[in-house]
């Protein structure tokens, strides 16, 4: 696999990447469909040093894993512009981890129903007030309800994690005027 090209802005704190994996809310999920790229945004949690993802039974991505399931999930969160006195050293505040595995459909019904409760967690927290029982995750399996919803999981073969940190003092602000383009 390859590394990071741009070294100085690679991160290599595990701690933080888990914890920004843990709260970021939006991933893009990578395929190769034939030659051409494939790519999905999805609501995911990380958990137990796996991606998983969720979704209905059908459609392309589920077609398109099948045939290949090589995957690349990208996760990133930009911060804000980081401003300057020289216009070419204006940068972005951001976070991003790669993560490179094989897409696999989660067939054990506890693990479905441990993926499902902890994605329940992230985007709904304290909404429902008792577990999600696994004979509701078994039905939403099933075809009953028109569309079966499976569970994929990447066992990442790869993690890379790239940043720009904030600096509060260069944070742009609209409205605040700093040197005219080309003064320093």
């Amino acid at each position: 696999m390859n590394s990071v090209r741009y070294q100085v802005r690679e991160c290599r704190d595990q701690e933080k990447i888990e914890q920004f994996l843990c709260t970021a809310r939006i991933g893009n999920l990578g395929l190769v469909d034939g030659k051409l790229p494939y790519v999905v945004p999805l609501n995911y949690v990380w958990t137990n040093g796996k991606l998983y993802f969720h979704g209905a039974g059908g459609g392309r991505r589920n077609q398109i894993m099948s045939e290949n399931p090589e995957a690349c999930f990208t996760v990133c969160e930009e911060y804000g512009t980081l401003t300057d006195p020289v216009p070419a050293k204006t940068d972005t505040a951001y976070m991003s981890v790669m993560i490179f595995g094989k897409a696999e459909l989660v067939s054990d019904l506890d693990e479905a129903t441990e993926v499902l409760q902890v994605m329940i967690d992230k985007y709904v927290p304290g909404y429902y007030n008792r577990p999600l029982p696994k004979r509701h995750v078994e039905k939403y399996r099933s075809s009953v309800y028109g569309s079966a919803v499976q569970v994929y999981r990447i066992e990442p073969s790869q993690v890379t994690a790239k940043e720009s940190p904030i600096e509060a003092d260069k944070l742009f602000k609209p409205g605040i005027v700093g040197t005219e383009a080309g003064e320093h």
